[in-house]
């Protein structure tokens, strides 16, 4: 036998996730299951993006900061204007 729990919730919202289950064709403790392995803890969100600093900083050769990456929405239009300047200049380099 599996291990079970117990969770309260509102009706309403038991009530909904009971028909998002039935929607999909499943119980409602394999819906719960489904969701909760989709939520990241704030340990697993950090690890990504560690991770992914480094990959950018590797592979596209990104002198960010962390401090840097932290400082808001341009930092990602940033990124993208890096590898757009390294492709132009690979291209210029193979044409030459």
């Amino acid at each position: 036998m599996a291990d079970h729990t117990t969770i309260q919730v509102s009706r309403q919202a038991r009530d909904h996730l009971a028909q998002v289950a039935k929607d999909r064709g499943m119980t409602l403790g394999q819906l719960v299951e489904e969701l909760a392995a989709q939520q990241l803890t704030a340990e697993q969100i950090a690890e990504r993006v560690a991770a992914t600093r480094k990959v950018l900083r590797e592979r596209m050769s990104c002198t960010l900061t962390d401090e840097e990456f932290d400082q808001g929405p341009n930092v990602l239009a940033n990124v993208y204007a890096m590898a757009a300047e390294k492709m132009h200049a690979l291209r210029n380099q193979a044409a030459a």
